[in-house]
């Protein structure tokens, strides 16, 4: 007789997980800001008797919440056995703390085609080309899972970004794997980011009795005329000027007689035009009343042809 085979189980163990910050040896600090955990050599043995399909993708839960599940791929085998290194941003989603049990699982994802991410503060805006860096930045995870809130670095800032969409994903499994696919990224206003309020600028109406009353109150300025070497001077000798002499004895300086005044800025209101002030012609002194033109061609006139005798 024949036996039935024996269904396969797969890869599902519980192990106690630490941030990356933990692990001994030399600090790996980049592994903070990426989607891959470390686990300890037995899981390779039990993953390779398993016949687990690359990419080996692993779904993360914590017990005491239940409803925190997260997604990572595997970036080598080389914890402690019983230990598994995890992402900072990931101990965080699952809300679990240093040397607790996580459970860890293998797992199938769809390939992504969609996902749209969502930056946790405005000063995202700050960098030159954020999408550039957004997607260099998820070529270091194997996986992404709608509501997680990952962490990348770039010019020595850490920037939070949550996985506002990820599709194709189902109700129960919302992760999608980013290995060797076509994926399309869009971007949602950093949080708190808010538009600029548009100022709205009032027109003045300006009637006629206002731009009368600016033309008719445009007068000339006195006082401010410019006077050329206006200085008192100094002579070899050491004695006084005349010009100096003059001006202590309260004469005024000839110069003074002469200057003109300055006419003052016309500030004419928005719209308006001004062509000069109407032209009054000037009286010759000595003339009151004009003299009537003298009548030309006044002569009785002669013609070519003689008159017709009657």
């Amino acid at each position: 007789m024949h036996g039935t085979p024996r269904q396969q189980r797969g890869f599902d163990e519980y192990y106690r997980v630490y941030s990356i910050a933990m692990m001994p040896g030399n600090e790996r600090d980049n592994l903070n800001y990426g989607g891959k955990i470390l686990l300890p050599p037995s899981a390779l043995a039990k993953l390779s008797v398993l016949n687990i399909a690359y990419p080996m993708l692993f779904q993360l839960s914590n017990d005491q919440h239940k409803e925190k599940v997260s997604h990572a791929g595997v970036l080598e085998f080389i914890a402690e056995e019983g230990k598994a290194y995890l992402p900072q941003w990931m101990m965080n989603t699952l809300l679990i703390q240093e040397g607790s049990l996580a459970r860890i699982k293998n797992t199938s994802l769809p390939l992504g085609r969609f996902v749209k991410l969502q930056p946790q503060s405005v000063d995202f805006l700050d960098i030159t080309d954020p999408k550039a860096v957004l997607e260099k930045a998820i070529g270091q995870f194997s996986c992404l899972t709608q509501g997680d809130i990952i962490t990348i670095k770039y010019n020595g800032r850490l920037y939070d970004i949550l996985i506002v969409e990820a599709r194709p994903g189902s109700a129960i499994n919302k992760g999608i794997s980013v290995i060797e696919t076509d994926l399309e990224v869009d971007f949602e206003a950093p949080l708190g980011y808010k538009e600029p309020e548009r100022v709205q600028k009032t027109a003045k109406v300006i009637t006629p009795a206002d731009s009368m009353s600016s033309i008719e109150g445009h007068t000339v300025a006195e006082g401010r005329s410019f006077a050329a070497f206006g200085g008192s001077g100094n002579r070899l000798s050491g004695k006084a000027n005349a010009l100096n002499i003059k001006e202590e004895s309260g004469a005024t300086p000839k110069s003074a007689f002469n200057e003109k005044p300055i006419p003052a800025a016309l500030h004419l209101p928005h719209g308006k035009l001004f062509f000069g002030y109407p032209i009054v012609p000037l009286k010759k002194p000595g003339i009151e009343t004009e003299q009537p033109e003298a009548p030309k061609f006044t002569g009785p006139g002669q013609t070519l042809r003689a008159a017709k005798k009657k």
